[in-house]
């Protein structure tokens, strides 16, 4: 990929980008079941859109293992709920768009900040390159040589049903394949960007709850392990949630010129937590399109 230069996997103008010192919160929840991981990002959001807590950083996991579809995917024809029941995993529906994620044996980032913080500001693809300088200065302290997609690298590429069979603009490749995908929404005049990183297991895993006809579920699993990538097959070793977090949490420190303070959800983000847990599992916000804009959190 010649448009990289050097080790660091950023480019030139991305390395000349001066950027005022901040203090950021720094949230580490552990595991939670997907509906209440995607109450806290969303409680987060509320909560900084009011100016009650800083811009935040925040890694977790997900247990039970769980597929997640995009804002305005239709869940009963894109996934096998079935499927997902025979195999353990639960569903829930992302305030953020993209293709359809199973996350399992992966860590998950989230950023949540107000459009005015200049690491966020701009243009969506503008955001996404300032935040990827993060993951990818944790990835090379792990010894990941990660990089960036150029942006033309979805040019001419077909929709999937599987987010990290094609990497969108400056996501994270490694040696030519997608090793973490990330998804945007705006809201509120806030930014929130999570994605997921895999540390082992098999990438096309997803294949087996899609609803997709058999021929095109193996070609699909076929592409998926030639085009994303672990963690653990990037770097030929295990790396573990904790190592993981402990390295992205120095790269994002350092390449975003941040103070990462540890902290924990205040009351008022506990509260809307519930409500907006709530909200993930209703019926409503999860198969009726029409109903979704009026749940809490829209």
């Amino acid at each position: 990929m010649n448009a990289f230069s050097g080790g660091s996997g950023l480019r030139q103008e991305d390395r000349d980008v001066a950027l005022s010192h901040a203090t950021w919160r720094l949230l580490e929840t552990g595991w939670s079941d997907g509906a209440t991981n995607m109450a806290v990002d969303e409680a987060i959001m509320l909560a900084v859109a009011a100016g009650k807590v800083p811009p935040t950083l925040r890694f977790y996991g997900w247990s039970p293992p769980c597929v997640s579809i995009g804002y305005a995917q239709d869940l009963r024809s894109e996934v096998d709920l079935d499927a997902c029941r025979r195999s353990g995993y639960t569903w829930v529906r992302r305030p953020t768009g993209g293709r359809a994620v199973l996350h399992i044996d992966e860590l998950t980032y989230s950023v949540i900040a107000p459009l005015g913080e200049p690491r966020v500001a701009g243009d969506i693809l503008t955001s996404y390159r300032r935040l990827s300088r993060g993951l990818v200065a944790g990835l090379n302290r792990l010894g990941c040589q990660a990089i960036q997609a150029e942006p033309e690298s979805r040019r001419g590429g077909s929709e999937s049903a599987a987010c990290f069979e094609v990497p969108s603009p400056y996501e994270i490749l490694v040696s030519g394949a997608k090793l973490v995908g990330s998804a945007q929404a705006r809201r509120r005049r806030v930014v929130l960007q999570h994605g997921a990183l895999p540390l082992k297991g098999d990438v096309g895993r997803i294949c087996d709850v899609l609803r997709l006809p058999k021929p095109d579920r193996e070609t699909l699993r076929a592409e998926l392990r030639q085009k994303a990538v672990s963690l653990e097959m990037a770097l030929g070793r295990m790396v573990s949630f904790a190592e993981c977090v402990a390295a992205l949490r120095i790269g994002f420190a350092q390449a975003l010129n941040l103070t990462l303070a540890p902290g924990e959800l205040i009351a008022d983000e506990r509260v809307a937590m519930e409500l907006l847990k709530n909200k993930h599992v209703r019926r409503e916000w999860l198969f009726d399109k029409a109903a979704r804009a009026g749940q809490p959190g829209e």
